[in-house]
């Protein structure tokens, strides 16, 4: 008997979805964190700059969490707003400045002060019995926004203006889910309301598999593909994030594709070549 999308899914991850199958991808820097509050700084950090070239994405991030050693979470209590901006003055990824980076650092620290945490922050801004994250993500970027005014920052894109945030979410995915991948410990966020980290290369496979027909990758069509995963899973729609990314990871680091897929193998081969 021919299996369905869900059940082929869910045979890949139980299979693969394993910390061996982690490297190479921003998510291993959370791993040796165990301090909630150094874990969050260091997953919105490498979260924001999880775009680009792999190779590439894991030095940007090694650069700032050197700035920021041992414990990032007492570099920014105890840094000022002068002091951080000096820090990464001749920091660059990509299209990313360090202008951009010590303002995001700065709204870190100015959220800390007021709540305590980012989880608490988030916590606060979401609304109990919520379908979806998306509202509660755009008041947390607001409040991490509140020095910059009118000032463009390409780390902190708003749900409100139609992106589909994909850092932001896969951020969320990591602190609000807990398996052997996400390492979690926002557990009062419940994971049935995140939606998935959408990216070109997620959205060719959401449109190969048949889980959505909109053509552009933006909030609405991530929000139309979350639903479609949480008729599979509905507490938790974001679950099968993990391995329908890794084709594209791999490829992108110039590793060998060490996953059968199976059924959906094709859909993988083909999302890949249409991204090269």
């Amino acid at each position: 008997m021919t299996e369905t999308i869900t059940e082929q899914l869910e045979r890949l991850y139980e299979r693969y979805n394993r910390r061996e199958f982690v490297r190479p991808d921003p998510l291993e820097f959370l791993y040796p964190c165990e301090d909630p509050a150094d874990r969050e700084i260091v997953g919105l950090v490498a979260s924001s700059l999880a775009y680009g070239r792999v190779l590439q994405i894991k030095r940007s991030i090694e650069g700032v969490l050197a700035k920021m050693s041992p414990s990032p979470s007492r570099f920014i209590r105890d840094a000022s707003t002068e002091s951080l901006g000096r820090t990464f003055s001749g920091f660059r990824h990509r299209f990313t400045t360090g202008d951009e980076m010590a303002a995001m650092l700065i709204g870190v620290k100015n959220v800390v002060a007021k709540y305590g945490s980012l989880h608490a922050c988030f916590s606060s801004v979401l609304e109990r019995g919520a379908q979806t994250v998306a509202p509660a993500l755009t008041r947390f970027v607001e409040e991490l926004r509140v020095e910059l005014t009118s000032r463009r920052n390409s780390l902190l894109p708003s749900p409100a203006k139609g992106s589909a945030c994909k850092r932001l979410n896969l951020f969320l995915r990591w602190m609000v889910r807990n398996d052997d991948i996400d390492p979690g410990g926002w557990y009062d966020v419940p994971a049935s309301a995140l939606v998935i980290p959408l990216d070109t290369h997620m959205h060719r496979v959401c449109l190969g598999l048949g889980l959505t027909r909109r053509r552009q990758a933006n909030m609405r069509t991530a929000l139309e593909i979350t639903d479609s995963f949480r008729e599979m899973v509905p507490d938790d729609p974001v679950r099968y994030d993990f391995i329908l990314t890794r084709p594209g990871i791999w490829k992108n680091a110039g590793v060998d594709l060490p996953i059968d897929m199976g059924p959906l193998q094709s859909t993988a081969e083909r999302t890949i070549t249409d991204e090269d």
